[in-house]
This record gives structure tokens, sequence and C-alpha cells, in this order.
């Protein structure tokens, strides 16, 4: 057994907060599940959760203090406890926490992320995606032993199938099953030569997503119990799928309702006309009043996103923008100029007219 200090790369005078801290970083960084492709992954993550399985209890810490690993060798303070596992840590607290009353999650949650282009967001799809879980090895259907090769009474529990644990918040002794023979008492002669005993292995899986029409960014779909298996004996955690929709080069959305811009000659929007405009359907027909002015929204009711939470559709909302014609020949802008005169003079406090913009535009 290595020094947990220099296991967790801690001081000898390190709090509980920098123990915490160092474990919790290092457990991150070689955790088996982010690690598929080590195998001596789980062996560094099982010497983590060993190292600070006795630097976070103050008992066990004084033990190692005091008589180094002699305190866990048969005959010591700690020799029942058994660190072999990599979940003895989660079946350590799990017990614990329920025995007052408090439920752990099962653990083996994997998230994905999946890209969906705005239509695909907007009128719903199904999309599939790929993604690295844990599962029970196929060989040893999750048992860790070499098919066929027998087993024996487990040592770390003495065949009972479960182990008594010490905590460090007092005289607390508890029994839980045992994390080497996963509360079975025997253990395999042989270890399974694809799983190595662990009874878990990697593996990528393939899944169709279905995505409802109407879906966020930053939205997350759950599928219970298609994630990871944590361990043998454990469910299985759930597959949360969070979405990322690209933007799109003619729509904005704000919640339910869709926003664009839409081009327009003076002409349509001086005398009114009826306008082509995209949807998300296709192009649809709008009807242009006379005298609309730039920056006027026009409303299309029921052309905007399905409603996730009830019936019907959000309305896409038109802002008309007056396009000004470029090279004018000089009958055009002879002709401009007449009807700029012709709309006569507007009042000095009333807001610009199109006459107005007219002259600046001609000027």
């Amino acid at each position: 057994m290595r020094d947990p200090y220099e296991v967790l790369g801690v001081d000898r005078s390190a709090g509980d907060a920098a123990i915490k801290s160092a474990f919790r970083r290092l457990a991150a960084q070689h955790h088996p599940d982010r690690n598929p492709d080590d195998p001596q992954s789980q062996q560094r993550f099982s010497e983590l959760n060993t190292s600070y399985q006795i630097l976070s209890d103050p008992q066990k810490r004084a033990a190692w203090d005091r008589f180094g690993e002699a305190a866990f060798r048969p005959g010591g303070a700690f020799a029942n406890v058994d660190f072999s596992s990599r979940a003895s840590l989660e079946a350590l607290f799990g017990e614990l926490l329920s025995a007052f009353g408090v439920q752990r999650g099962r653990g083996g949650d994997v998230k994905v992320r999946v890209s969906l282009s705005f239509e695909e967001a907007a009128l719903g799809c199904n999309k599939e995606v790929t993604y690295d879980v844990q599962e029970l090895c196929p060989r040893c259907s999750g048992t860790g032993g070499e098919p066929r090769a027998g087993d024996t009474e487990c040592t770390s529990c003495s065949g009972r199938g479960r182990v008594r644990s010490f905590f460090g918040l007092g005289p607390l002794a508890m029994e839980r099953p045992c994390p080497r023979c996963h509360g079975t008492g025997r253990r395999p002669l042989r270890d399974c030569t694809t799983c190595r005993g662990s009874g878990i292995v990697g593996a990528r899986r393939t899944q169709v997503i279905a995505i409802p029409a109407g879906i966020e960014t930053g939205t997350a779909r759950t599928l219970k119990a298609q994630g990871s298996q944590s361990a043998p004996g454990r469910s299985p955690g759930d597959l949360v799928v969070e979405v990322q929709v690209a933007e799109h080069p003619v729509f904005r959305r704000t919640d339910d309702d869709l926003n664009c811009v839409v081009k327009v000659t003076l002409a349509q929007a001086t005398l009114g006309a009826e306008i082509e405009v995209p949807t998300l359907q296709g192009t649809a027909r709008l009807r242009l009043p006379a005298a609309t002015q730039p920056g006027t929204v026009l409303r299309m009711r029921g052309k905007g996103l399905p409603h996730r939470f009830g019936v019907g559709h959000g309305d896409q909302l038109v802002e008309v923008n007056v396009e000004i014609p470029r090279g004018l020949s000089d009958r055009a802008r002879r002709l401009i100029t007449e009807l700029a005169e012709e709309l006569g003079p507007s009042a000095g406090n009333e807001p610009r007219t199109l006459r107005d913009r007219l002259k600046d535009w001609l000027t």
C-alpha cells in the first residue's frame, strides 16, 4: 500500500478541505468511466479511493500516521476494512446516507450533446447518437470470473457476503454488501480475461433519439436506464442528451415565435402589395398595407413554432425593410423629385415623412 499522502499529493499537515479537493480533482481525472481504453485507470482510481478513505477518516488517518501500513494488515486495527473495489467508497457513503434516510442516485449517467439544424429543432426529427458506456461483461455476465473456471470463498468477507465498515463520525460500525464479491460470498478462481475480474467493460452504443418539435438549445432529454452500469448488481444510469441548435440565416426565435426581416420596394411600401414571405413550411403570401413604414412588424398567426406544452403554434413576426433603389436613371430621378414635391412640406415638429426621406436621398 502506497503512502496516501503521496498518492493524493498533499502535505501531512493538510486539512480536510485540501484532502477532499485533491481527491475530487484526481478522481475526476482518473475515473475509469473517463478512461475506458486505459486498463490501468481502475487500479489508479482504487488507489485514490483507498488513500481518501484513510485520510478523510480521523481514526484511520491517526492509525496511518502512527503505525503506517501495519494498521491495515491482518491483526491491525482496520484489518477488516476492504479497499479493493472502486465501488468501495461509493458503498461506504451510500450505506451511511441510507441509514439516515437519504437516498443516493445510481451513478452511471452519461451525457452527450447532439447538434441540430434550426429546421430539425423547429419541426422535430429522429437523431442518431453514438456514445461510450460501461456495461456488464458479455463473457462472464458480470460475475468477473472466467466461465466454467469455478469459484471459491471470498477472502474479504469470509464467505458471508457482507463486511463491516467503520466511519469517522464516532464509534459507528455498519455492515454492507462486500464490494469485492458483490455480496455473493464467492470469488472466481480465475478472473475473466475480457473484463479482468471487474465484471464491467467499455462499449460503444448507438441510439436513435426522438427530438420533439420546438426544442431549444440547452434542453436535455433523459432516457432512463440507457447509460452506464457503474458496478455489477447496480442499475444502469440514464442517458442525458443535451441539444445544441444552430443559428438560421433568416429566422430568429423568441419563445415560440419566429422573427424575420423582408425587403420590399419603395412602390410596394407606398401603394401596398401582396408579397412572398419565407416560412419554415415554405413560402407564404402576406398582404402589405399601403403606406407601410420601414421597421413595421406584421404578424402571421400560427406560422411560428409548435407550443411544447400546449396545442397550436406561435406566430411569425415579419419586419418590413424598405429597399431604396440604386443607380437611378435621369427619368427615374425626375419622377421621384416630382413625387417629393407633390407630397408637399411637412410640419416642423412632425415625424419625418416619406417626402423628407426622398429629399435626403436625392440630395
